[in-house]
């Protein structure tokens, strides 16, 4: 299988968003800071919405004896504490700063950037959608993901401006890399590329339930945002850490179980 058809998803992903950031600094400058408001509240809520729905896959998980609820609440915390050791969330804001420096963005560029980094590339379209493309070439779930976030990156840059666009950098190594890596380990491990075999996998429905909950920090930072009080946010960027921990920790209780 071809480069381009393993990436294919992926660039569809970040012309979307490139589309969607473009048309929201079009029309976001032309709306009244009101209507501004309300529509980052809105997207909020769908956030929330999302974040909700993913993260109830943790009742279908067990580690052995352990239920999914707790090793995804010790997830988060392991990977809060190993996030905020990395000082993710602050590389996260710093990287935001230096392109906001290098390509003269003003406004809320940096908080534009980080937001729609996490938003697109946390969520189980992310993963799986990464495995069918890098397995087989198929970019269908990619190709509806790009749907979702071009909508909301016109939403996200109508308020925050240009650094919502930059997060295509973000989704163009995360989701390429991930559908790049698919191929080489991915099928043993979670038992090929079928879609109906992934979002019943016990360890992609883990890491889909602590991506929830991480969808549901960055509601919140939104609706803070939403309301003018942004210094309140969730330092979400620190608990991605957990994505990572959580497989683990069910592998372990898995085996000390059994």
């Amino acid at each position: 299988m071809s480069l381009l058809s393993q990436l294919s998803g992926t660039f569809v992903n970040v012309a979307t968003v490139l589309l969607g950031t473009l048309l929201g600094l079009t029309l976001g400058g032309r709306l009244p800071e009101r209507t501004q408001r309300t529509l980052l509240q809105t997207l909020s809520l769908a956030v929330l919405f999302i974040g909700l729905d993913m993260a109830g896959s943790v009742n279908r998980v067990s580690g052995g004896v352990v239920p999914g609820v707790i090793l995804t609440l010790i997830s988060l915390a392991l990977g809060a504490v190993v996030g905020e050791a990395l000082g993710i969330e602050d590389r996260l804001e710093s990287l935001g700063e230096r392109l906001r420096t290098r390509f003269r963005g003003g406004g809320r560029f940096t908080e534009g950037f980080v937001a729609a980094s996490l938003l697109f590339c946390v969520g189980p379209m992310t993963v799986i959608g990464g495995l069918q493309n890098g397995l087989t070439g198929d970019s269908s779930t990619y190709v509806l993901k790009s749907v979702l976030d071009g909508i909301a990156g016109l939403a996200l840059a109508g308020v925050y401006g240009l650094g919502v666009g930059f997060s295509a950098l973000t989704v163009l190594v995360v989701q390429g890399g991930i559908s790049l890596a698919a191929g080489a380990f991915a099928a043993s491990l979670l038992g090929g590329a079928d879609p109906a075999v992934l979002k019943t996998n016990p360890y992609v429905l883990l890491i889909t339930g602590a991506g929830g909950l991480v969808i549901i920090g960055i509601s919140w930072n939104l609706m803070l945002a939403g309301l003018g009080f942004d210094d309140r946010r969730v330092r979400v960027g620190s608990l991605l850490p957990a994505l990572a921990v959580a497989p683990l920790l069910l592998w372990l209780a898995s085996r000390l179980s059994g």
